[in-house]
């Protein structure tokens, strides 16, 4: 087993932000893209978007509480709590836009 040193559990730390703030920066574009106001300059209500759009939410979102909330080293019940959580708003917000 490799013990890491603080100076280089340090490191690996911020490189491992960095790699998902990238992510969130690539997801949040592709969101964005994916208006269809975009190509016909018109914004029209779309279900296959706007779950792409929720489903792109859910992976923002699980990112940012894991990584910069540091839930991922928090216990087990708290990671399902907050997944499950994170599971009903996206599901409600989804129901609601279809009705």
């Amino acid at each position: 087993m490799k013990v890491l040193g603080y100076r280089q559990h340090r490191d690996d730390t911020e490189r491992s932000l960095t790699w998902v703030w990238l992510a969130l920066v690539a997801i949040t574009i592709g969101s964005w893209t994916l208006a269809p106001a975009h190509i016909t300059h018109t914004a029209q209500a779309s279900v296959p978007v706007t779950a792409l759009v929720l489903a792109l939410t859910f992976i923002k979102s699980r990112m940012i509480i894991s990584h910069f909330m540091e839930v991922h080293t928090a216990p087990r019940w708290l990671k399902r709590a907050t997944d499950g959580w994170l599971i009903a708003l996206v599901a409600t917000i989804f129901v609601i836009y279809l009705f």
